[in-house]
């Protein structure tokens, strides 16, 4: 790649960020996704009883020792539909979107090209995927550090860290969250190419979600589980163990890269051989 060419993807990148985080859209579901742990932070504080252990999302009755568990429950609450709804809305509407008003001619005037618009449609949504799970943990985080005490937090091992190192660990299964959802927002972008009608393309999306999260359920699909992209979304927990096990976090990633070369490809052919009409 040439430093102008270089520079055009760069620019154009830039540009679509902008766009992206520039919509009321964009800072609404944001919005929305900080203020699940807040919800739960608040019903757990002022609940007349604690919760009670073995009961309700994982880690939920861990709250009241800890407010950094606020986010913990934030990001497992949020990981089977509200972060996959959000990527699925923000996926679904990279091509169709820019079809839907008229402007994806325009987008693909030299130096863009379809392949790079494809690619920084991609990195764009991945951006959000990764926004969208910091929101989580940055909403859990002010609401348990300003309704819990913030002490040492007791992991899955059993060992015990401090606020900083436990701070550390939820900014890493925030990041595991965002790697979760890589192939997801593969799926979007090709649901997107398919049509000209964004809410199409996210209804698709959000639907082939809880699709795959439905067949993970099934004992009796054990040997599809694997393949499912949804599998290893609440794997999480493996961080929060002394030492961090690792094994999760691999598996989980090779899996969503395997569904980003899939779709990506998939994308690639039928956008690139696409007539573009608007």
């Amino acid at each position: 790649m040439s430093p102008i060419s270089g520079l055009a993807s760069s620019r154009l990148f830039l540009s679509e960020l902008s766009v992206l985080f520039r919509r009321w859209r964009t800072w609404a579901m944001l919005v929305a996704l900080a203020a699940v742990p807040v919800l739960i932070a608040l019903a757990v504080r002022f609940s007349p009883n604690r919760p009670p252990s073995g009961r309700g999302p994982a880690f939920l009755d861990q709250i009241t020792h800890n407010g950094f568990f606020a986010g913990v429950v934030g990001l497992v609450v949020s990981t089977p539909l509200f972060l996959p709804l959000t990527v699925g809305v923000v996926s679904g509407d990279t091509i169709a979107g820019e079809a839907n008003l008229g402007t994806l001619r325009y987008l693909l005037v030299a130096p863009a090209g379809r392949v790079r618009l494809l690619v920084v449609k991609y990195l764009a949504a991945v951006v959000f995927c990764l926004a969208a799970a910091l929101a989580v943990v940055v909403g859990g985080t002010v609401a348990g550090a300003a309704l819990f005490p913030l002490g040492q937090a007791t992991l899955l091992s059993g060992d015990t860290i401090g606020p900083g190192e436990a701070f550390g660990r939820l900014l890493l299964m925030s990041l595991y969250v965002a790697v979760s959802l890589l192939g997801l927002s593969a799926i979007g972008l090709f649901a997107s190419t398919m049509t000209s009608v964004p809410v199409g393309a996210m209804a698709a999306t959000v639907v082939l979600a809880v699709v795959s999260q439905v067949l993970d359920a099934l004992d009796q699909l054990d040997w599809l589980h694997p393949w499912l992209f949804s599998d290893h979304w609440l794997g999480l927990a493996d961080l929060l163990r002394e030492p961090i096990s690792w094994t999760s976090f691999g598996e989980n990633a090779l899996l969503q890269l395997g569904y980003l070369a899939l779709f990506g490809a998939l994308a690639y052919g039928r956008f690139t051989t696409k007539d573009i009409l608007s």
